[in-house]
């Protein structure tokens, strides 16, 4: 959420970004007249309200002086105005909180506004390749992994079909093996090399926790509702950035950075036709997760630590992969800033987001009420929070199978993942 006084002051600042993210300019513009006509009529209601309140304290002393006077005809009189200032003032009150709430509402649909060096541009097609790293191997056997998967008998989607519905899988054997492998992996580096503490969140979160991050209101058709009004997480952003919800933090322990493997949940609403077959777009996938929150003169340089955190877990897998900065139209709505890592798959030929790392500036802190205090300082400030993927666990089992297939259909399995494997050097066709 944004700083009301600053959209007040730069309404055509706004309207200007979010233009660049694809708005229209007269659905932008009309969504910035909303907020501050909401805005301004609040603070007009709530002048009225000071000043029913303050002739409401007023006449209650006057009818002190008016008794003490011997002039019960103005005591009573004055009585009667307090008696309706009073429920005045109370109808005051409930209508502040309406107006509140309007402007609430109103403003939980802006989006965040794009940093200056954010490249302008419609969709993915505009994004910027920033760096590129290892050698894109190509080849005329190369197979996509479900045709692995499924040929090596450790992947089944029919299976998965019957238990659950499309965009599920069951995986078995050393596919399921090395599924975990990947994600231990990438914990024990997060937690040993970059300095993140691990977590374990609930997997169910309230509305309050969605709205922080942004998930809501806006986007509810992307999750799944479970039957007592809570939701299953997307991913774990949501409940490790709520950590310091509604919490003053002392300056000097930022930042703090949280890691965690979760299951994450995803109705993929709109992505009908898109990736149907295989474990590209599952409802049901792991992730290790990376969050960071920090002051506010910090978070940039945060932001290029995070990504290379991420990008790491690509080096030591010897995966190849390149990192772009997403431009304006391609960008989630919290975010100022995003770098995606896309890792090469050779049995599509092309690269496929495996990360996205995004710093969101104090715009989930003004959801989530989340502020520091420099010590010898009155004054509060709000957090800046950042999130990415550090890596998409399915994804990165998806990049291992295609990167280090073999032509007789078996998998090798990276070197930094043998310890986890039990030594197992390749993964072959399930017996029997």
């Amino acid at each position: 959420m944004l700083d009301i006084k600053w959209i007040r002051e730069n309404p055509e600042v706004l309207v200007l970004a979010m233009r660049k993210r694809g708005d229209g300019e007269g659905e932008a513009r009309s969504a910035v007249d909303a907020v501050i006509a909401a805005d301004e009529a609040r603070r007009t209601h709530l002048v009225k309200l000071q000043e029913a309140q303050e002739r409401r304290n007023a006449a209650s002393k006057e009818i002190g002086k008016a008794l003490g006077a011997g002039d019960k005809e103005a005591a009573e009189r004055l009585k009667a105005e307090v008696a309706a200032l009073k429920s005045s003032v109370q109808n005051g009150e409930a209508e502040e909180r309406r107006l509140d709430s309007d402007l609430r509402d109103l403003m939980a649909r802006i989006p965040n506004v794009p940093l200056e060096d954010v490249p302008v541009g419609a969709d993915e097609s505009e994004n910027e390749e920033i760096r590129k790293v290892g050698e894109a191997r190509q080849s005329d056997w190369a197979k996509e992994h479900f045709e692995l998967g499924e040929a090596l008998g450790l992947m089944d989607f029919e299976r998965a079909a019957k238990l659950s519905g499309s965009r599920f899988t069951v995986l078995s054997g050393g596919l399921a093996r090395l599924e975990r492998a990947l994600g231990q992996f990438m914990l024990d580096l997060h937690t040993s090399e970059h300095g993140y503490t691990e977590v374990q969140p609930p997997l169910m979160v309230r509305d309050d926790a969605l709205f922080g991050t942004g998930q809501l209101p806006k986007f509810a058709e992307d999750l799944f509702r479970a039957s007592d009004d809570r939701w299953l997480i997307p991913t774990a952003e949501v409940p490790l950035t709520n950590l310091v919800r509604e919490e003053i933090l002392d300056a000097e322990k930022l930042p703090l950075r949280f890691t965690a493997l979760t299951s994450c949940f995803r109705s993929e609403a709109g992505s009908a036709g898109r990736d149907t077959r295989g474990m590209l777009r599952q409802h049901q996938f792991y992730k290790v997760e990376l969050v960071s929150i920090t002051d506010a003169e910090s978070s940039l340089a945060e932001h290029e630590r995070m990504t290379e955190c991420a990008e790491t877990v690509l080096k030591k897998l010897g995966l190849p992969y390149r990192t772009v900065v997403l431009c304006t139209g391609d960008m989630g709505f919290g975010a100022q800033k995003t770098y995606d890592i896309e890792v090469w798959l050779p049995g599509q030929k092309s690269y496929r987001e495996i990360s996205s790392c995004s710093v969101c500036g104090d715009f989930q802190a003004r959801r989530m009420n989340a502020r520091y205090r420099v010590a010898g300082e009155k004054q509060t400030h709000f957090v800046h929070t950042l999130n990415g993927s550090g890596v998409a666990v399915g994804r990165a089992l998806i990049a291992v199978m295609e990167n280090y297939q073999n032509e007789d259909g078996s998998i090798s399995v990276p070197d930094v993942l043998r310890p986890y494997m039990g030594g197992l050097e390749r993964i072959e066709a399930a017996r029997g």
